[in-house]
């Protein structure tokens, strides 16, 4: 997916605080002399953060300034990676994976209770800016499939009812408990542990 910068956006300002400042300081000395150029992805995820979720040309003319690299070589990863995010979005980014594991487990429900609870649809922010609806490719957690990211949390295990009663609960400002929404342990099968079950009660007894 093409991804346009807002160029728009390129008339403000943006500058590391105090505390990014020392972050960026030390992801860069994680790299030999003369390659900090490769601290460009978690200078431009703080940037992100700081920046309420989204990176302005000014958020990224800054990382590049930072690491001495010109502006066009920070764009070109900005826009390839799906996880920088080049317009603003809502207080909750809900990112819904939509990939073969997921819509095999029924991710179109997860999907139609997002678009209907929310009333937008992807690629769409909410009215009240609370909410920022996206599309995404797998996110690594096939297991517990279907599932959504809510900002850094993880919501697995979902149906349409468990859904939005998830967005239910952030648009009252509650903090809906990620994971797993069946009570699934971990990656264990539905239905609990089918092999070394006698190992696992062993290692229960010895604590």
């Amino acid at each position: 997916m093409n991804k346009v910068i807002d160029g728009e956006k390129g008339l403000d300002s943006f500058s590391f605080s105090s505390k990014n400042k020392d972050l960026a300081e030390l992801e860069i000395a994680k790299y030999p002399e003369g390659r900090k150029a490769s601290a460009v992805m978690p200078l431009l995820e703080l940037a992100q953060r700081q920046n309420g979720g989204w990176l302005s040309r000014a958020a990224m003319d800054y990382v590049a300034e930072t690491l001495d690299m010109p502006f066009i070589k920070v764009y070109e990863v900005a826009t390839f990676y799906t996880m920088y995010n080049l317009k603003k979005v809502g207080k909750f980014h809900v990112q819904v994976c939509t990939n073969l594991p997921c819509w095999l487990r029924g991710s179109d429900q997860v999907v139609d209770a997002c678009k209907n609870q929310l009333n937008i649809s992807f690629g769409e922010t909410s009215e009240d800016a609370m909410f920022t609806l996206t599309e995404v490719e797998c996110l690594g957690a096939c297991v517990n499939a279907p599932m959504m990211q809510v900002n850094d949390d993880y919501y697995e295990d979902l149906n349409e009812v468990s859904t939005k009663s998830i967005l239910s609960e952030l648009a009252s400002g509650n903090s809906p408990k990620p994971g797993s929404q069946i009570d699934r342990k971990s990656c264990e099968p539905i239905g609990g542990l089918t092999s070394l079950i006698q190992q696992s009660k062993e290692a229960i007894e010895s604590k």
